[in-house]
């Protein structure tokens, strides 16, 4: 069973997100099918819990109809990347909900879930519980200033948000106020010693998921809560638990069981799932980023083992380290970052699934840039792969009819490049029974640049004229070279390698038979398919026209309807407190009168542009139905309009005549 993280529905997953995680999983897959393993490959839309909870809130729509619709796109965007998944679900699946149920009722019944009533942050304002990312705060640990309730982005450190520091509500700012509810435990501490035994004795573990792992170990698990005060997740079977739902990271984990076992109910192999999960001979492998280490390393084992049913427990996790976008954090909102869906818009998904494969972050964090893209495009792809595959089969084509050529003999240099390219076989071979993506890749990419050397010191061209045997000899070796590259790229390039390896009359859809073809010597005489350019070369002209594109698309994606303005309550305010915020020289903390509605608050970063006393009593346009948000500790009601040529200089609108607060604007 090979799994990839599930992604988090609550946006479109960027290139940080595939290469660790779903892209990897894919050519780990495709490898050991094509090495004849019997292979089921899952993964699905992670779609619980508060993120999306806290994302439909802010939209107005309900949550289901928010993963309905990301789901959809995102599992047609993943096919559109060719990862081969036996499975992609989600956990909105039936199939996953009544698993997961089933599950937990048998981990209660084994006596490892208890209750406890506990004190929990709860918004007065909002009306709620604040678990996970309905809160966020100071890092207890590391003193990150924006972690979440359930984990600091920053350490990776899994939290409570009862720890946070100076916590707030997520959706209005409010500081919370304690409460208490009645939660279901998980007895994480009893799996202690069988934890830590199984991360030492695990010689296959990265060292960051060892060394992670241990160290959450050695400073004592806690229990885990299971159940949340949500609405939006699969309902907690415990009894006593109605209005409950089980936490996502507790049953998202479980997904990759019941993944399996959807899959083979759908091909009527009801009980085939077993094979994958209940024998000791199979192995399950995990293809995550290293902020779930955790997860997979620490919950995942230990709710396998409390279920007392014999289920594997994770022969490898491989956990990268994180992708960066020269040299920053992907941010959607500040335009930092590629999304899978404009990568494909500007270039076929092999570029970028070899790119992102050839800089995988295997060992620290490493960073995507637009000339690492341009090198591994035209350099790799075209001028040594391509142009080898290119030249060789243009060669044979004009001067051996399109027919691999007959070598009467091999010479010195022939054996010798034959030898080469079975020691990369080897190498490539270590590397990726390793899972070490990037060697195996590289190491493909070396072999190509010296059989390019290998023709180039040959000259085929002359000797064709001269001595044809040697020609032949040397297009033989060439043509062998050819095939090879393209079985062994075909995990990392599927769509390039099956139009390559089809011309060598390799059907498309055969990759269960692939590695057999790298045993059988090539057939003289066989006829080629007609050389076909592979890749084109790219430049940083083209890749900015493409960006410009984008932006252009994006903007005129953003126009809304006549229906969805008038959602928006546009009023008239007047402005009768300003006050300067310490500490900063561009915020101003207004108390803005809009008649019947009241004297709203709002944070507006006016500062370097109007003093105070020009602002008192001013008429100005304002949005009075934002979701209330805080902003360097302001609390905001409402925001204020203004325009803004470019300059930084911004200019309020105000009506052209003196009108009423709260006035509506139509």
């Amino acid at each position: 069973m090979i799994g990839s993280a599930w992604p988090y529905i609550n946006y479109m997953p960027h290139l940080g997100t595939i290469i660790g995680s779903v892209l990897s999983a894919d050519v780990a897959a495709r490898y050991l099918r094509m090495k004849g393993e019997d292979v089921v490959l899952v993964s699905g839309s992670d779609e619980h819990g508060t993120p999306i909870e806290l994302e439909a809130v802010r939209q107005g729509i309900p949550p289901k109809k928010l993963t309905d619709e990301n789901h959809r796109k995102v599992k047609k965007l993943f096919e559109r990347w060719a990862l081969s998944f036996d499975n992609y679900t989600r956990t909105e699946s039936p199939v996953h909900i009544r698993f997961v149920q089933d599950f937990f009722r048998k981990i209660y019944s084994n006596g490892y879930i208890f209750t406890e009533e506990v004190v929990f942050p709860h918004c007065p304002r909002c009306r709620r519980f604040l678990p996970d990312r309905f809160i966020q705060g100071k890092c207890p640990r590391c003193g990150f200033e924006a972690a979440r309730g359930d984990q600091c982005d920053a350490c990776g450190w899994p939290l409570d948000p009862s720890k946070l520091v100076e916590p707030v509500c997520a959706l209005c700012g409010e500081t919370p106020s304690p409460k208490t509810t009645k939660h279901w435990y998980f007895d994480l501490p009893r799996f202690t010693h069988q934890l830590e035994s199984y991360v030492k004795e695990n010689p296959r573990l990265p060292e960051n998921a060892r060394n992670f792992s241990l160290n959450l170990i050695r400073e004592g698990l806690k229990p885990r809560p299971i159940t949340r005060d949500t609405e939006w997740g699969i309902p907690a079977p415990f009894p006593g638990a109605e209005g409950k739902t089980i936490y996502v990271w507790m049953e998202a984990v479980l997904g990759y069981v019941s993944a399996t076992l959807e899959h083979f109910q759908r091909l009527g192999q009801e009980d085939r799932w077993r094979d994958f999960w209940l024998d000791p001979e199979a192995r399950t492998v995990y293809f995550i980023g290293k902020d779930n280490i955790p997860f997979h390393t620490i919950i995942l084992p230990a709710l396998l083992l409390a279920s007392g049913e014999g289920y594997n427990l994770p022969w490898t996790v491989n956990s990268t380290e994180f992708l960066m976008f020269e040299g920053q954090k992907f941010s959607k909102s500040r335009r930092i970052g590629i999304w899978i869906d404009e990568a494909l818009r500007m270039f076929p998904a092999d570029y970028w699934r070899y790119t992102l494969i050839s800089i995988r972050p295997e060992v620290k964090d490493t960073s995507f840039s637009w000339s690492t893209f341009l090198e591994k495009v035209n350099s790799d792809l075209n001028d040594t792969f391509g142009n080898l595959v290119h030249r060789t089969l243009t060669f044979i084509g004009r001067h051996f009819e399109g027919k691999i050529p007959t070598p009467e003999a091999l010479d010195i240099y022939d054996g010798e490049m034959l030898k080469v390219a079975k020691e990369a076989q080897k190498e490539f071979e270590r590397n990726l029974e390793q899972f070490k993506l990037q060697a195996a890749v590289l190491t493909v990419m070396d072999l190509a640049r010296k059989a390019n050397k290998y023709v180039n010191d040959k000259e085929p061209w002359r000797t064709v004229k001269t001595e044809p045997s040697k020609a032949a000899a040397t297009l033989y070796v060439a043509a062998k070279i050819v095939k090879t590259l393209g079985i062994l790229l075909q995990p990392f390039i599927p769509s390039t390698a099956d139009v390559l390896l089809e011309k060598f009359g390799v059907k498309p859809g055969e990759s269960r038979k692939l590695w057999d073809e790298l045993r059988k010597e090539l057939a003289s005489g066989q006829k080629l398919g007609k050389p076909k350019v592979l890749f084109k070369k790219t430049s940083l002209e083209e890749v900015e026209k493409k960006l410009k594109e984008l932006e252009q698309a994006g903007k005129k994606e953003e126009r809304i309807s006549a229906e969805e303005l008038s959602r928006l309550n546009l009023r008239v305010g007047r402005i009768v407190d300003v006050q300067p915020v310490a500490g900063s020289r561009k915020l101003l903390r207004l108390k803005i009168d809009l008649g019947e509605e009241g004297v709203k608050a709002a944070a507006a970063g006016l500062g370097e542009c109007y003093q105070p006393e020009e602002l008192r009593d001013r008429l100005v346009a304002v949005v009075a139905n934002i979701q209330p948000v805080k902003i360097l500790g302001v609390h905001s009601e409402v925001m204020v309009l203004a325009a803004d040529d470019g300059t930084g200089k911004f200019a309020l609108l105000t009506p052209d005549r003196a009108v009423k607060s709260g006035s509506k604007i139509r």
